[in-house]
């Protein structure tokens, strides 16, 4: 199978997959306070380093939770309460499911954000918690979280970056830096095992546990950290420091050019973008029929938006994008971190038998 769909989750890199066995090989419970236990509590707290130093952040602002779904609903319950709740139309469904009621910023054509509204917006309510993505999951297309950050700032709000598809992708951001007031990251988005992820915030930012439990994570998160999975992203998010971004835009951008001349449109095209990840649309053909021809073919990519079921569905990013029928038409196309130069040609013999398909379904 070629795997081309790495913003679901990246192949496991090898340093993640051998930090995690090490740290299943430490018997004790982390909050223990026997040897074992002291052991444990140790790879611990190297992995909040390693993630608080990659993050610009202190150890003491890291808390290991399950994956970026919890981290992005601890920091709306928490940093939000008693404030107005505002999201990027293009968020993910993990922030847009924490925050049911929140106002929507509206995004351009391109999936930036409204920067005038976010402004306007912000003028006109009481004290606020803003949440934008630092990169979409489904277009690739990169939000400038410092320019957020600076309106966010000056009404007071507290801005909240779900950094899961940037972190670990050669892009050395630093969020907290920027002005944000909390990052989420997963380590499974990064080549880490699945299970891991962790909200960072500011020094300063009191953090109520909504997972209440045995008080671990200084009372912020409870449940018994899973160290074998942290052991892994903290090793994942050091491996990523090779991550070749430039390589990988160039397998994407030949893929997108190929795909351009058969008759696809490309989504964000004319935005920043991250270096692996195209959206394309294909005009007339469903989403869910071109998945099944490349799923024939041995290739696997994702369609614009997925639910529990499997069942393919109309991309809210791309509605909010403005591309209409689009929306429901679009693949997504994402190179991972170990991506081969073969795969381009691969992909584009599966497109290209793609669209003869197309053509003759529709009698072209």
């Amino acid at each position: 199978m070629l795997y081309l769909d790495a913003n679901a989750t990246e192949p496991l890199r090898p340093e993640a997959r051998l930090a995690a066995i090490a740290a299943m090989d430490v018997l004790g419970n982390c909050s223990s306070v026997h040897q074992a236990g002291r052991a444990a509590r140790k790879l611990l707290e190297e992995a909040r380093e390693i993630v608080a130093g990659a993050l610009g952040a202190k150890p003491a602002g890291v808390v290991f939770c399950s994956g970026a779904t919890e981290a992005d609903a601890l920091a709306i319950a928490a940093l939000g309460k008693g404030r107005v709740v505002l999201v990027g139309a293009t968020e993910h469904d993990a922030v847009r499911a924490a925050a049911p009621d929140a106002l929507v910023v509206p995004v351009d054509g391109e999936g930036r954000f409204d920067a005038g509204m976010l402004d306007a917006l912000l003028s006109a309510l009481p004290p606020a918690m803003v949440c934008l993505m630092a990169a979409n999951n489904e277009t690739g297309v990169r939000h400038d979280i410092a320019g957020a950050a600076r309106i966010c700032a000056a009404h007071g709000a507290l801005l909240h970056v779900d950094a899961v598809q940037e972190a670990g992708r050669g892009l050395a951001r630093d969020w907290l830096a920027l002005g944000a007031d909390s990052v989420a990251i997963s380590g499974h988005k990064m080549g880490g095992p699945m299970g891991a992820g962790a909200l960072v915030v500011r020094g300063g930012q009191e953090i109520e546990a909504v997972q209440k439990g045995g008080g671990q994570e200084a009372g912020r998160r409870g449940g018994t950290q899973a160290l074998p999975a942290i052991a892994g992203m903290a090793a994942a998010l050091v491996a990523s420091d090779c991550y070749d971004a430039v390589k990988i835009a160039g397998y994407r951008d030949e893929i997108e050019a190929f795909c351009v001349a058969q008759g696809a449109v490309v989504a964000g095209r004319g935005a920043g973008r991250l270096a692996n990840t195209v959206s394309l649309i294909l005009p007339g053909c469903r989403a869910q029929s071109q998945l099944i021809v490349l799923d024939l073919a041995g290739i696997a990519v994702s369609a614009g938006a997925a639910c529990s079921s499997g069942k393919v569905a109309r991309s809210h990013v791309l509605d909010a994008m403005g591309l209409g029928e689009g929306a429901g038409e679009a693949i997504r196309v994402s190179l991972p971190w170990n991506v081969e130069p073969g795969a381009v040609g691969r992909f584009c013999a599966g497109y290209e038998e793609l669209m003869r398909r197309a053509l003759r379904g529709r009698g072209d």
